[in-house]
C-alpha cells in the first residue's frame, strides 16, 4: 500500500484519469472528491464488499435444475 500525505486542497492522480481532492478534514474524517470516468465504478469500501458478496451468493444459488428452467423458459 502507499501512503500519502495530503493537505486540504491537495490531489493525486491515478492512472491519468482518476484524480483525488481533499475537500475537507474535521477532526477523524477527511471528506474526499474524486473525478474519474463515468465507465470507472467508484465505491466505498462497505459497498464493494457487500455487491461481492451478493455476486458470490447469486453464483452458488445457480444449481444445474435452475439453470437448465432458465433455458426452458420456466
Amino acid at each position: 500500500m502507499l501512503a500519502l500525505s495530503r493537505k486540504k486542497g491537495e490531489a493525486l492522480f491515478i492512472n491519468n484519469n482518476i484524480e483525488v481532492t481533499v475537500l475537507e478534514v474535521k477532526g477523524d474524517q477527511v471528506k474526499l472528491g474524486i473525478k474519474a470516468p463515468k465507465e470507472i465504478p467508484v465505491y466505498r469500501s462497505e459497498v464493494y464488499e457487500q455487491i461481492q458478496a451478493a455476486n458470490k451468493e447469486a453464483l452458488t444459488e445457480q444449481t444445474p435444475d435452475n439453470l437448465s428452467k432458465l433455458f426452458k423458459g420456466e
